[in-house]
């Protein structure tokens, strides 16, 4: 009996210790282990994903999206930001820091403000912990020590399917989006890049939806815009004291002739 309780306590005070942690409303994943989460499932990403190798392209991309990185509170930690060749203008972002960018994105995307709006709101995603909250409720403690220890890969699979497909776990509450639009106005401002980049974006894509659905289908299915998001995004600009920035720079044009 003394050597049957010994794990199961450990797993509750783990878990405990986990939500305490987390930052978030419910997590039973550390921080250690979501970086450990992320590298298994980026590995599996690429696998089903074509990816961009074009160096230039990959070295702006990189470089933006530490820019960026450097503002939050976990500048500290290993992020990794990848191209995806693929004309659909979307990004995503998975457990432990990684970053993906489509080369659609890029295209139409109309100065470098705009993609690093959302690449600051896909980081935010990463900083708040939203992925590793959403597969903290859906998966529980009955397996999430498998996959954190590469023991459940079938687990993992299924994960990066969701998140490649903008399955459950790639969608994200009301409430989650927004805090993601809050944290990436505020760290793309602290970046020297002009806030009201995200807004003239989410608005060209609120337009794509309108004329040309198909390009922006998978964006909108994991992230659900409307106007009135994006008048909170105006206000939440408007709270920081209308911080000014770059709107654009000579590299972005010159990446986005590349793609």
């Amino acid at each position: 009996m003394k050597h049957a309780r010994f794990p199961i306590a450990l797993v509750l005070v783990v878990a405990l210790s986990a939500c305490g942690g987390s930052g978030g409303d419910f997590n039973l994943i550390s921080v250690e282990e979501e970086w450990q989460l992320g590298r298994q499932l980026a590995a599996d990403i690429e696998k089903k994903l074509r990816m961009n190798t074009d160096p230039a392209v990959n070295s702006y991309v990189n470089g933006l999206g530490r820019r960026i990185v450097a503002q939050t509170s976990m500048a500290n930690m290993p992020w990794t930001f990848h191209v995806v060749q693929d004309p659909a203008i979307n990004a995503f972002a998975i457990p432990g820091g990684h970053v993906y960018v489509h080369t659609g994105l890029i295209a139409n995307a109309d100065n470098a403000s705009e993609l690093a709006g959302v690449m600051a709101h896909e980081i935010s995603h990463v900083v708040a912990r939203h992925s590793t909250e959403q597969i903290s409720r859906q998966y529980g403690l009955s397996i999430l020590a498998g996959i954190a220890l590469g023991q459940n890969p079938g687990a993992i699979q299924e994960i990066a399917a969701q998140l490649i497909a903008g399955g459950a776990l790639a969608r994200f509450s009301r409430e989650a989006e927004s805090e993601a639009d809050r944290l990436g106005v505020g760290f793309m401002a602290r970046a020297g890049y002009n806030p009201r980049g995200m807004v003239s974006m989410f608005q060209e894509l609120l337009e794509h939806q309108r004329t040309r659905p198909s390009t922006v289908e998978q964006f909108f299915s994991t992230h659900p815009l409307t106007q009135d998001r994006i008048r909170e995004v105006e206000n939440q600009i408007k709270k920081l004291g209308n911080p000014t920035g770059a709107d654009d720079e000579p590299e972005f044009q010159r990446i986005r002739a590349r793609v």
